[in-house]
């Protein structure tokens, strides 16, 4: 990796300043509001025919005007210059052909195969996030604005003057390797490996990186938003935090920025559009429909006290719902440190089919069913009714270990998954990738017959007298 490291160094030089001491704004789903400069924000209304400073005032919405109060997103932006004062938009060139919006037979195909990915090495060239994105699989279509995509990303230079705009849908940043340094509309965010930041439809954003190389994985969600999944009969505290999610503050640019890009992603497509300053020249702002970071360690995690080991749903941080109870376009879940102390119990995730796809990614240590082969920054996808579940090794080492293991603490961990009701396609270069292990199966080939005809029952010789 000596080049990686040499670009690194080159790269790192590009990028901008971030404070060292972000301030944030805390809580989920808050209206908040948040000024720049004192004075930034209208006071009364949302429109006045002058605003403050002479600033234009623009609503970026990501719900319908008639979606009920509850379920509607949008925020006023009080801007230098207004977002549409751009060039046309064209196709990018080059494009990124290995990005998804649509997923069908041309692009992807089924596969009920479990599958695994090794992790994907850094790119030698200079690549920033836009062109090391990369979609896995997914299902559905932004046309139709309903589905997902799962993506990777590899980069090892930041973004320089231009911005990305995500018109499909909501975006989902799993830093696996090398912090991100987002820039928003709204401000700054800044989240390391532990940590994940949304980005909602429509915000333009820049990616820079501190660290030079960065690694990671993306969730993007179509025609709807993440929320905080329903506690049930957890009640009223405990999995993720409100207050834990974290809202930038306003922050802005004001100087020229000749030939200044906006790539936008429409229906998987990029397209480009310049202007002469940057998108950042946000002064204030106020509403409900912002990017937002959370720090996974907060998380507070539910477990088996006594028998049994629990469903995975009890790890969910956000969900994406769908109008079906309890059924989700797209769930994510982690599996942090935490104690396992359920007695006379196969403790490791069960065996299991599931009508759910489950897509897994490892940010750091190992995964409590794989001993082998699943590793930080690699993934796996076990689809619809597909049996998966513990390796031959964890198996056999949790069997023997008997009835009194005693009370354990999974440490030094954190995993992930994507969870669909959704069959996902998988991509075709990702079923031809040289990073896809081949060998998966083989993981499960050892597991041998544990039964023991001797302790059967023996059949009674009572006969029925009638």
């Amino acid at each position: 990796m000596a080049l990686a490291s040499e670009l690194e160094v080159i790269f790192t030089e590009e990028v901008p300043d971030f404070p060292g001491n972000l301030k944030y704004l805390s809580g989920y789903g808050n209206h908040f509001s948040s000024e720049a400069i004192a004075g930034a924000l209208p006071q009364g209304q949302n429109s006045p025919l002058l605003c403050p400073f002479g600033l234009y005032a623009e609503q970026i919405s990501g719900t319908s005007f008639t979606a009920p109060r509850k379920l509607n997103h949008r925020s006023w932006l009080y801007r230098i210059k207004p977002s549409v004062t751009h060039e046309p938009f064209k196709p990018r060139v080059p494009g990124n052909e290995k990005l998804i919006a649509d997923f069908n037979q041309s692009n992807s195909s089924a596969n009920p195969t479990q599958l695994r990915w090794k992790p994907v090495d850094i790119p030698e060239d200079p690549t920033d996030f836009i062109d090391g994105l990369q979609t896995i699989c997914g299902a559905g279509s932004s046309y139709l604005r309903h589905g997902y995509a799962v993506h990777m990303y590899t980069a090892n230079k930041s973004m320089d003057n231009c911005a990305f705009c995500n018109a499909d849908g909501d975006f989902l940043f799993v830093p696996q390797e090398g912090r991100l340094w987002i820039t928003t509309e709204c401000g700054k965010l800044q989240i390391i490996p532990g940590e994940v930041a949304v980005v909602p439809q429509g915000f333009r954003f820049s990616v820079s990186l501190p660290d030079g190389p960065s690694r990671g994985y993306v969730a993007e969600i179509f025609g709807t938003h993440f929320q905080l999944p329903d506690l049930g009969p957890i009640g009223a505290n405990g999995l993720a935090g409100a207050r834990d999610f974290l809202v930038p503050v306003a922050w802005f640019e004001e100087t020229p920025c000749p030939n200044y890009i906006i790539v936008q992603k429409y229906g998987g497509e990029l397209f480009t559009a310049k202007q002469d300053f940057s998108p950042f020249n946000v002064v204030s702002w106020h509403g409900n429909y912002v990017p937002y970071k959370y720090d996974l360690s907060k998380f507070c995690p539910y477990n088996t006290v006594l028998v049994d080991h629990g469903d995975p749903s009890v790890n969910t941080v956000l969900t994406a719902p769908t109008d079906k109870p309890g059924v989700a376009l797209l769930d994510f879940v982690i599996f942090p440190p935490r104690w396992l102390v359920a007695e006379h119990t196969f403790r490791p995730p069960y065996y299991h089919r599931n009508c759910m796809s489950e897509f897994m990614g490892l940010i750091y240590g190992n995964y409590e069913a794989k001993a082998d082969g699943f590793l930080p920054g690699g993934a796996s996808l076990h689809s619809c009714m597909t049996p998966h579940g513990p390796d031959t090794k964890t198996y056999e080492a949790t069997i023997a270990a008997g009835e009194n293991a005693g009370p354990h603490k999974i440490t030094d961990t954190l995993a992930f998954m994507f969870e669909s009701y959704l069959i996902p396609r998988v991509c075709t270069w990702a079923l031809e990738s040289p990073y896809l292990d081949c060998d998966y199966y083989q993981c499960w080939i050892g597991l041998r017959s544990h039964f023991r005809k001797e302790e059967c029952p023996k059949p009674s010789s009572t006969r029925d007298s009638g």
